[in-house]
């Protein structure tokens, strides 16, 4: 049989065709593939606790922060460090107190470490890498698991520092009366200037007899007892005080030469407080000077303040050394039962024959004409005040033991407090409410400190109660002395503006931005001032 020519033959059939061979390559080039990526994922995920970090700070990220943005960002090794450190010092507080001193030294050591190291990037600007702080964090981390693991559990470290926080609160409140002491001495203590104006003051009414002679024409001037003139009554043992009391309550008046002041201090000033007044003119306004210690009424028989000051545990706790930290500083301030500042509650009998007067403290100044004050109708009531209740903690219950039934039954702890500083007092409904037998009765009541604990203001409103005419506000604003932050709006429209407080004007503790208002009324030319000012 003749074969068929070749171009006319079939093509020999293969066992795989080409395109078979190629589907077979490509399956395993992709098993290869899969297999190096499947490796190197789980490389990545052994690592990824510092390398996830490590990544996340790249330089030119991490260099653009400041350190108090690092340490509070959540990825920072900053972060890290600072969060373990805490956790440290508080085992080492439980590792010294269950007598484990190693534990506690290497806990110590590592703290030390990581705050040189959170003192470094401080210093340098510069954020801590991964290869600073990997060692570090793994020591102090196998060494707070080696804490927790021996019998540091819970309950053990919350009951530690429950104890820790309350020995630091105790130190705390320590502190805390220990600085009120400090500023109640600085507040009390007289500065130099003061000091030498006053020795100068008395060296004056000791060498001039002639003082002594013009101070008794005044004793008798009828200016002291017309009821047609505007009376003042202030008591103090502070010369340069009282003197911008008196110079500005002038300053501001239409017609000073009808305004009386009547000014009360002890036998210690007495002679320079006279000097001060009797060689320097305040626009023709007439000023008396007394001694209270001239007052021989005013004696232990009738006045319980004064058999409270002379009782020998009253001395003794107000004027004995400062020990007892338990107790409040202001309570051991002889100021608070000092009888200058009971006096208030003995005007009638001070001033027998005035019908009206207005009482100013001496670290008050007066920016208005207070002759007003005299005008104004106080619908039968005695005491003309501002109320202080827009402040939450000038109310009742702040100044009363209301835990007493005397107090309880007959008071409410929410009523309004007023102020002491610039009180009008009509005199003539003073004597007939009996306002001074109503202070002794409440004095009595609180010989043994139960129903008040210090201060004129509580029994004043006992004393004055229901017969408390309100004021506006304007007359009077309080807190020059303690409150940095008044209003200038209400310290610019007030009449009178009271440094109560520590920070008194004449003390280097007096606030820079209130000092102004009371030296513009003290006159710098004066020799005598600037004498002490520069000796």
């Amino acid at each position: 049989m003749r074969r068929r020519a070749a171009e006319y033959r079939r093509p020999v059939r293969r066992r795989f065709s080409y395109w078979i061979w190629l589907l077979l390559a490509l399956f395993c080039i992709a098993g290869f593939v899969l297999f190096v990526v499947q490796h190197n994922h789980h490389e990545d995920r052994v690592e990824l606790p510092f390398l996830e970090r490590e990544e996340t700070k790249e330089p030119s990220d991490m260099e653009s922060l400041n350190f108090t943005e690092e340490i509070s960002s959540v990825t920072s090794f900053s972060r890290q460090l600072a969060e373990q450190i805490i956790l440290a010092k508080a085992y080492v507080i439980i590792a010294k107190e269950h007598n484990d001193l190693h534990l506690a030294w290497e806990l110590s050591s590592r703290i030390r470490s990581c705050q040189l190291l959170l003192s470094k990037a401080a210093m340098t600007g510069k954020p801590i890498t991964f290869e600073e702080a990997e060692p570090v964090i793994k020591s102090l981390s196998s060494l707070i698991f080696k804490a927790q693991d021996i019998h540091y559990d819970v309950a053990t470290t919350i009951m530690t520092m429950k104890s820790r926080i309350q020995f630091l609160e105790d130190r705390a409140h320590t502190a805390t009366v220990q600085g009120y002491f400090f500023s109640q001495a600085a507040a009390e203590g007289l500065p130099k200037s003061l000091h030498c104006l006053h020795i100068k003051l008395m060296t004056e009414w000791v060498k001039m007899p002639s003082l002594h002679e013009l101070a008794d024409e005044r004793r008798n001037s009828p200016h002291l007892t017309d009821n047609k003139l505007y009376h003042f009554c202030i008591f103090s043992d502070n010369v340069l005080a009282t003197s911008v009391v008196v110079n500005s309550t002038v300053s501001n008046a239409v017609h000073p030469k009808q305004l009386v002041f009547h000014i009360v201090t002890n036998g210690v000033n007495y002679g320079a407080m006279q000097a001060w007044f009797l060689i320097n003119d305040f626009k023709g306004a007439t000023i008396e000077v007394q001694d209270f210690e001239n007052f021989h009424w005013l004696n232990e028989s009738n006045s319980p303040a004064v058999k409270q000051l002379l009782n020998a545990d009253s001395r003794a706790f107000y004027f004995a050394v400062y020990k007892d930290l338990d107790v409040e500083a202001k309570l051991h301030n002889p100021k608070y039962l000092y009888l200058l500042n009971h006096l208030r509650f003995y005007i009638p009998e001070i001033y027998p024959l005035l019908e009206k007067v207005v009482f100013l403290d001496h670290d008050v100044v007066v920016q208005r004409d207070l002759t007003l004050l005299f005008s104004l109708d106080l619908h039968g009531n005695v005491n003309g005040a501002v109320e202080t209740c827009l402040e939450v903690f000038h109310r009742f219950y702040k100044y009363l033991n209301f835990s007493n039934p005397i107090i309880s039954s007959k008071y409410d702890p929410q009523a309004c407090a007023w102020a002491f500083g610039m009180n009008v007092f009509d005199l003539v409904a003073w004597r007939k409410a009996g306002v001074t037998a109503r202070y002794h009765y409440w004095q009595e009541q609180n010989t043994d400190g139960s129903l008040w604990n210090l201060g004129t203001l509580p029994p004043g409103l006992l004393s004055f109660y229901g017969l408390t005419e309100i004021l506006d506000r304007r007359w009077h604003v309080l807190g020059l002395g303690n409150d940095l932050n008044i209003d200038n709006r209400l310290i610019e429209s007030a009449a009178v503006i009271h440094f109560n407080g520590n920070m008194k004007p004449w003390l280097k503790l007096a606030a820079s931005k209130y000092k102004p208002l009371w030296d513009r009324y003290i006159n710098q030319s004066h020799p005598y001032l600037q004498d002490c000012a520069t000796g």
